[in-house]
């Protein structure tokens, strides 16, 4: 596409309307808030995206991007080594580092088992999480896969694939969200909530 004799705000639009979520009218309202912000801004936002694109790989440990052979997490020797916290994708990542209360590190998958799409063992990280507790070093590991279908499909096969290795293997709390209201929650949250209660005195 000629640069020079495209409509530009179009061509952002369509651009924009490519991510998921974004449609039409999405699209254009992000394009409008863009092309009124300083010429700064854009050049900011596209070098991010050609930073995320072009010149990051995978963390060799936890597969998040990162622009080195180590992400930032699993480089910072604060963080605790001995507990891995195993998420579908990077989003997850940020929800949990968004608590502050996590210190250790992290293992992406990069998804969920889903027999009915073609996704098996093979095409996620799981080989990769079994090698890493095998090697040692990891005295438990947590599932935080979200309590789709086929997210417990993937919690439960991941716990039978580690179960003979010495880690302790522990999922997140499920249940109510705080300021969450009882009847409007469904009944496989209502479900979690009940199952994973705790003594409180």
């Amino acid at each position: 596409m000629d640069r020079q004799t495209s409509d530009p705000f179009q061509r952002l639009v369509t651009a924009l309307k490519r991510l998921p979520g974004v449609g039409e009218k999405n699209a254009i309202r992000l394009a409008h808030h863009l092309m009124k912000e300083p010429p700064g801004t854009a050049r900011e936002l596209a070098d991010a995206i050609v930073c995320l694109t072009e010149l990051s790989r995978p963390c060799s440990l936890c597969f998040a991007p990162s622009l080195s052979e180590k992400c930032r997490l699993c480089s910072d020797p604060r963080r605790d080594a001995a507990t891995v916290c195993v998420v579908e994708n990077v989003p997850d990542i940020l929800a949990i580092e968004r608590s502050g209360n996590y210190q250790g590190l992290y293992h992406v998958l990069g998804g969920v088992l889903s027999p009915l799409d073609g996704i098996g063992p093979e095409k996620l990280r799981i080989a990769e999480l079994r090698d890493r507790v095998e090697r040692g070093g990891i005295s438990e590991v947590i599932l935080a896969v979200n309590p789709s279908t086929e997210g417990e499909t993937t919690n439960a096969y991941i716990s039978d694939l580690l179960r003979d290795l010495d880690a302790k293997i522990t999922r997140i709390a499920l249940g109510i969200p705080v300021g969450g209201e009882l009847e409007y929650s469904d009944k496989m949250t209502v479900a979690h909530a009940m199952s994973g209660r705790r003594k409180i005195s």
